[in-house]
């Protein structure tokens, strides 16, 4: 019965901890996105991660024609001494 008055003033320190740790969290914007990191690691290179020039660019480059390839293979080329 004694251990009583030890566990319960413990057990009320570490709840105010536990309240404290929570409103902190909250303050301090750490629950702004939960599902954007375990989205993020799906992909290799994330736009929201560019600055708006960096995406214009990227996005760009996806529409420009690709250059036209070299018609010529390393098999026809002559071997050389």
């Amino acid at each position: 019965m004694t251990i009583l008055y030890l566990l319960i003033p413990l057990s009320l320190i570490l709840l105010g901890l536990a309240v404290w740790a929570f409103f902190w969290a909250v303050k301090n914007d750490q629950f702004d996105d939960l599902e954007g990191p375990a989205h993020r690691i799906l992909f290799d290179e994330d736009e929201n991660d560019l600055n708006p020039e960096q995406r214009r660019q990227r996005q760009q480059a996806k529409h420009r024609p690709a250059a036209p390839s070299d018609t010529h293979s390393s098999d026809d080329q002559e071997p050389r001494p």
